[in-house]
Formats: C-alpha cells, sequence, structure tokens
C-alpha cells in the first residue's frame, strides 16, 4: 500500500445539490485540479452531510447514490455516480483512526451522498476510481475534526485522495435574501478573506478559534457542519502545510466556493 507520490489533500465547497447540473466556475476550477493532481487508488470523502456521534466509514464494495435532498428537477435525481468503493481502505482509515484513538466503526452499507458525489463527479467523471465516505462529528468541535484529519494523514502517501466535503460560507438562511442577483451578502467577503490570510500563515490555533476570531462567523455558519470538514483536510495535510486558495466565486450570493488545495510544506530555504 505504499506509493513514491505524497498527495496533497483537499477542501472543496460543494455548494447547492445544482452544482451537479450547473457546475459554473467551480466546475471548471475542479476539472483543472484534477489535471493537476496525481491519479488517486482512492478517495476518502469527509462530507457535511454524513453526521454521527463517532468516526463512521463507509466499507461498501458498490456504494449507491443518494440523492439526499428535495424539491429539486427531476434531472438531478437522475443522476448516478457508481464509483466502486474501497472496503480494504476502509478498513486502513479505520485502523488508522483506531490507533489515534478515536474509536471509529466501519459502515457497510453506507453510499455516496451529494456532499461526495457532486464534487467527486466533476473532479473524476468517469466514476472509476474506489471512493469511501466518512462522517464528520460537528459536536465533537474542530479540534475533533483536526484529529481525524491528522490519523488519516499517512494514506497521503498510500495514493489515497483525502477530501473534506463542505462550503466556506453555508447560510440557508439568506438563500431569499441574496439569491437570483441580488447583492452579496457583507460577511462573505471578509470572511473568505480572513481564512485565506489564516491558512496562509498556517495558524491552526486561529483556524480552530473561528468562532471567536474570524468576521462574521455567527453568519458564514449559523452551524458548523458545512466548515468542519475543512479541518479534515487541514489534518490530513500534517503539522507543516502549505495551503493554496482556489477561487471559485460565490454561488447565490452567499455561498462561497472557496477550494483548497493543502501540500506538505515547502522545505526551509538556506540563508544566502
Amino acid at each position: 500500500m505504499t506509493t513514491t507520490t505524497r498527495l496533497p489533500s483537499l477542501y472543496i465547497s460543494h455548494g447547492s445539490p445544482m452544482t451537479a447540473l450547473e457546475p459554473g466556475r467551480v466546475g471548471m476550477r475542479l476539472a483543472e485540479l484534477a489535471r493537476d493532481l496525481p491519479r488517486p487508488r482512492a478517495i476518502v470523502v469527509a462530507s457535511a452531510h454524513w453526521l454521527a456521534r463517532a468516526p463512521l466509514v463507509g466499507g461498501a464494495a458498490r456504494p449507491e447514490t443518494i440523492h439526499d435532498f428535495g424539491g429539486f428537477p427531476q434531472a438531478l435525481y437522475e443522476i448516478q455516480y457508481p464509483a466502486p468503493g474501497a472496503p480494504e481502505v476502509a478498513l486502513r482509515a479505520a485502523q488508522l483512526l483506531h490507533a489515534a484513538g478515536l474509536d471509529p466503526h466501519i459502515d457497510p452499507q453506507r453510499g455516496l451522498d451529494h456532499g461526495v458525489w457532486v464534487p467527486l463527479r466533476l473532479l473524476y467523471p468517469d466514476a472509476d476510481i474506489p471512493v469511501v465516505p466518512l462522517s464528520i462529528q460537528p459536536m465533537a468541535g474542530p479540534e475533533h475534526q483536526l484529529a481525524v484529519g491528522r490519523a488519516l494523514a499517512p494514506l497521503r502517501a498510500e495514493g489515497v485522495l483525502v477530501i473534506g466535503s463542505g462550503s466556506i460560507t453555508h447560510n440557508l438562511h439568506d438563500w431569499r435574501r441574496y439569491s437570483e442577483g441580488k447583492p452579496i451578502a457583507p460577511y462573505v467577503q471578509p470572511y473568505i478573506e480572513w481564512v485565506e490570510r489564516k491558512l496562509a500563515e498556517g495558524d491552526v490555533a486561529a483556524m480552530l478559534d473561528y468562532r471567536r476570531q474570524a468576521p462574521g462567523a455567527e453568519h458564514a455558519h449559523p452551524t458548523d457542519e458545512h466548515w468542519q470538514p475543512i479541518y479534515v483536510a487541514m489534518g490530513a495535510a500534517g503539522e507543516h502545510f502549505r495551503a493554496t486558495r482556489i477561487d471559485a466565486g460565490i454561488d447565490m450570493g452567499f455561498l462561497a466556493m472557496d477550494l483548497y488545495r493543502f501540500d506538505d510544506a515547502l522545505p526551509a530555504q538556506p540563508a544566502a
């Protein structure tokens, strides 16, 4: 289970389920990103749409496509993402989480919710790379999700791409107020800029304390589930990382669609 290529980890803003039919800028950015990445042998995705009290790892050999939403066009419910599962990768992930004292369990039947298949359909439209879904535990706090990511960090050297799927900003209460060409919600840009700055600085402590430090955090994320997958991606990058922001625009005036790529930190340059 070794490879000579150490993959980055990713945080993906997956937006509305309609992103699958109207991919826009995020679709272009994900296609570009896929061209830049080494091809993974499997993908582990921590999704904002699978919540549990302890880490659950999807071990299905043939995970179904879950249409976990309502009120959308029929075409959206007809989309299938028939990627195979990877039970052996699920077992490996569970072993790593167990070694970190995180009490994981394998769910042998879990399918792929839209937080998984919508972005993966844009990254890897052929659905030919095995996928393992992973739950998050938003009530456990950011430190817990960071620990989950750090436990899974060895997978990156084993050809496995670790992804956190959520949204940089996610306040569905603002859907009517800012969608359909209305002004962008005033908290979105300051929040985007704060996240970019703190990740560029490698300021993990500030990121963990985002509720108190980030401007407009209470509006950007009234609840935590779409934000916390970023800590899985950060953690999987290790203690020292290099974060690259990929601007994918703002959807409906309140959903920031930024992507983040986390690589190993560049080695220090010798003094001249």
